[in-house]
């Protein structure tokens, strides 16, 4: 069935209104005149299981995200980001190739068995040899790094021998979460006690919940490491994917709230009501707890960025991986986050799925406080876009995207390529979730 896309209004419209022809006036001239450097530091900051209703700025009834709205105040807000999966690890690696997935074989997340992989026909991790990004980059002189949750990989410990650590896709330095490599030393670990010298404060049990500040903690340092080179970072978080144990302090920020089903859009309104309403409350106070949570990293790194003078040099794009987490074993707190109005959650390509929304954050090149609900733009664009701002060549194997930096600056136009979709497997929730295995988008019609 062709379904006809349309616009969704949310108060981002009535937020940035009074911003729109300052920006309009301002951001009229093309990158090349607006004096900024001629490769700018970029930063991927990729959510886990972010939905698009889970922010203040896109009308979540509850969350609070003062960081995160910050950030949209000062950039542009795209309504119609769409990522190349409704899982994790193949929208991670459409990211990494500027290709569709299936093309790689990555159908699904990087199984924990070789029986799994067997079964899904998937390889055990992305294939270096593909051209990267991040590899493009490191040999156009960005120094690159990658922080955070990995998953193009299958889980070490049925594969520790054969699996390529990040330095194989082109990344001078890294720091992940979960996954351990035959090949790298300690540091190139995050654990579960942080370092007390550091972080006195910090325990054992909340790993998770601080988990986004050292992140950023990475990512500042890396760049204060490299004043003299541009760098190239993926910030790639852990929350709110389930388990999420957010601390008191967060948790206090929620204490009176009394959620409501009919608070939420049709979609999500039904979904909540299958939750007991005993068990609702604390649920939604965990998620948005883990979500302010976040929200505070994104604030710290900001607040970084300019202090190091470094926030007009620095082009940040922020986004999830796929939609919201459905509630199953252990995800029952995660599984709270909201597609708005989105039909579908994780593991469907319905919108709600697929459809993650994205912030482009960059002071005096991308327009401050616009929303772009006419843009469709994807996670395949990011490798053809970054090459096209930071003068990097693109290998000869092409890419399905396609360069938006004309977007970025401003411009609202049709794409050229169409998007395409698959799910070959389960889907978690309402029969009203489950999608055909594959779609495509063209123009304004998704079939």
């Amino acid at each position: 069935m062709y379904f006809k896309m349309k616009p969704i209004r949310c108060k981002l419209l009535k937020l940035f209104a009074y911003q729109l022809i300052l920006s309009a006036l301002l951001f009229a001239l093309p990158f090349s005149s607006m004096g900024q450097a001629e490769r700018p530091n970029i930063i991927l900051f990729l959510t886990d299981d972010l939905g698009f209703g889970d922010l203040s700025l896109t009308d979540h009834p509850y969350v609070k995200t003062p960081n995160i709205d910050r950030m949209a105040k000062g950039g542009t807000f795209f309504e119609n980001f769409y990522v190349s999966s409704p899982v994790c690890s193949p929208t991670r690696a459409s990211f990494q190739t500027g290709q569709f997935p299936a093309r790689q074989s990555v159908h699904s997340a990087f199984p924990g068995k070789k029986v799994q992989a067997d079964k899904y026909k998937m390889p055990v991790f992305l294939d270096p040899n593909v051209p990267q990004v991040s590899r493009a980059l490191q040999e156009n002189g960005y120094k690159t790094a990658h922080f955070g949750k990995w998953h193009l990989s299958a889980a070490p410990k049925h594969f520790k021998n054969e699996i390529p650590n990040p330095s194989h896709y082109g990344f001078d330095d890294f720091r992940t979460y979960h996954t351990y490599f035959s090949d790298v030393n300690r540091k190139h670990h995050f654990t579960r006690s942080p370092d007390k010298k550091k972080y006195p404060d910090r325990d054992k049990k909340h790993y998770r919940a601080y988990s986004s500040e050292l992140i950023v903690d990475e990512v500042l340092a890396f760049m204060k490491n490299h004043p003299d080179n541009p760098v190239y970072i993926n910030a790639w978080t852990l929350v709110p994917h389930a388990k999420l144990i957010p601390t008191a302090e967060e948790l206090a920020v929620y204490a009176d709230l009394e959620p409501a089903p009919n608070d939420f859009p049709l979609y999500m309104r039904d979904y909540l009501k299958a939750i007991p309403p005993e068990e609702l409350k604390e649920r939604m106070q965990i998620y948005c707890a883990a979500v302010t949570g976040l929200d505070e990293a994104v604030g710290k790194l900001l607040d970084g960025l300019k202090e190091m003078g470094k926030e007009k040099e620095t082009f940040v794009f922020f986004t999830s991986d796929n939609g919201p987490e459905d509630v199953y074993g252990g995800t029952v707190n995660s599984g709270t986050g909201s597609p708005g109005p989105l039909r579908g959650r994780k593991r469907s390509i319905y919108e709600g799925g697929v459809k993650t929304g994205a912030i482009a954050y960059w002071p005096g090149t991308v327009p401050a406080g616009r929303v772009d609900d006419t843009s469709v733009i994807s996670s395949v664009d990011w490798f053809p876009t970054v090459a096209a701002m930071s003068g990097t060549k693109l290998p000869e194997l092409s890419c399905d995207g396609e360069d938006i930096s004309d977007i970025l600056e401003g411009k609202s136009r049709s794409r050229t390529k169409d998007l395409f979709w698959e799910w070959k497997f389960g889907v978690r929730g309402p029969d009203v979730y489950t999608p055909p295995q594959l779609a495509v988008r063209q123009g304004d019609w998704k079939f």
